[in-house]
């Protein structure tokens, strides 16, 4: 049975500000700004949070199914690091604003930036496994941006946005090689949030476990895939990418330690990785769902004339790694264009660095634990306004005395 991503589709906020800009009024050094391969980012708005960036990316594939195929979903799987309850998972919220069967399993996986590769994989088997036949999974991986890095080098990094995947046997999108993947994974504390107002970490240390981690998680994919080469079994290769720097100094490492000369590296990196940080420049680190961006991007840049296969490699902090494969083809980019992402980061909001300042503040008033209080959005109503009204988006309404979280459409 073929299984993969039956479609895809992203929610990329709806403001942005220039990454140089964050550099130059934070007196950051600008020598460092050139490494993160980074134009803009996503900022969110405190009438957004988890469950409305998933929601809004998972909603036009929702609205795109007739009924009797929406009640094939019988599995859903929310991945993310912006939990909003120690027990109740987002996929209840995602699930019920979605108007999906009750006839569905739902639940949240956490693993880090790992999170949303987990939930794909554990949905291919669900489907794969024939259990139930023709049942479909949706796999929702959702982020907000975090204030607590203020002033530091992983602040211009850090963006906000969902992607939701619709997981079947009808992979237009992504083709899934059944077997082919490989597993490396041990504890480390390279970053953590011990505390919602802290995001802690070594950023060296998260560099070296992400380089280590590509390497045995390869060749953890050789021993399953016998004859498998890094340079020549995939046409492309798609990347976790916190940011693009650190996507090629990883591929840099791995063809570094074939001895492939430095012209040959930088070709290659311009040939099959480079298409896939299209939007991933435009939007920031969005943590389990970066790499579906990041495959979003290549899928709608690259020439897909026959199929194509792709390496994947996927890391999370703490740290869990998985290097996969699969096949893209045109069928796919013809779903992934028809959505617009790159008409959709057009039309965010520009922020200034005041608009930014004051977001980063409200939205601090709006952590874990927030209850018995309505959105006010007069502090940020022009922008309100303009991105939202008659919209159609969900937006956060109100947090009840009993933390209940309402949720609208905007109108």
């Amino acid at each position: 049975m073929d299984v993969g991503i039956e479609r895809i589709n992203a929610y990329l906020g709806q403001a942005c500000i220039d990454v140089r800009m964050i550099f130059e009024h934070r007196g950051l050094e600008l020598k460092r700004f050139g490494n993160l391969l980074m134009d803009k980012k996503s900022v969110c708005l405190p009438c957004e949070d988890s469950v409305t960036n998933g929601v809004n990316a998972a909603k036009p594939l929702i609205d795109s199914l007739d009924r009797s195929s929406v009640e094939k979903i019988e599995l859903l799987i929310t991945s993310t690091e912006s939990g909003l309850d120690f027990g109740k998972s987002l996929s209840n919220y995602v699930h019920d604003y979605l108007g999906l069967s009750r006839r569905c399993r739902m639940f949240e996986v956490k693993q880090a930036c790992y999170g949303g590769t987990a939930a794909l994989q554990m949905a291919a088997n669900f489907v794969r496994s024939n259990a139930a036949p023709g049942a479909k999974a949706l796999v929702v991986a959702t982020d907000i941006t975090s204030a607590t890095a203020k002033h530091t080098y992983a602040e211009p990094s850090q963006g906000t946005g969902a992607v939701a995947m619709i997981v079947g046997d009808e992979p237009h999108v992504l083709e899934l090689d059944f077997g082919a993947n490989g597993y490396h994974g041990y504890e480390v504390m390279d970053t953590c949030r011990p505390d919602v107002h802290v995001e802690a970490g070594d950023p060296d240390l998260s560099l070296l476990s992400y380089l280590d981690c590509l390497e045995q998680s390869f060749r953890s994919y050789v021993e399953r895939v016998e004859g498998a080469d890094f340079q020549s079994a995939f046409d492309y290769l798609v990347f976790h990418t916190p940011f693009g720097g650190m996507v090629k100094g990883a591929h840099r490492n791995m063809l570094r330690n074939m001895k492939v000369p430095p012209e040959s590296i930088e070709r290659d990196f311009k040939q099959r990785v480079t298409p896939s940080l299209k939007y991933c420049a435009e939007v920031g680190n969005i943590y389990s769902a970066s790499i579906f961006l990041a495959l979003i991007g290549l899928i709608d840049s690259v020439p897909l004339d026959s199929a194509k296969r792709v390496g994947l490699f996927s890391y999370g902090s703490g740290c869990s790694s998985e290097f996969y494969s699969g096949i893209i083809s045109r069928r796919g980019q013809e779903l992934v264009r028809a959505l617009g992402p790159a008409e959709a980061l057009r039309k965010r909001y520009r922020l200034n660095m005041a608009e930014y300042e004051n977001l980063l503040t409200l939205n601090s008033e709006w952590t874990f634990g927030v209850r018995d209080r309505r959105v006010d959005v007069s502090g940020y109503r022009d922008i309100y306004d303009r991105q939202f009204t008659n919209s159609g988006l969900l937006v956060l309404e109100s947090v009840g005395s009993n933390y209940h979280r309402k949720y609208n459409w905007a109108h």
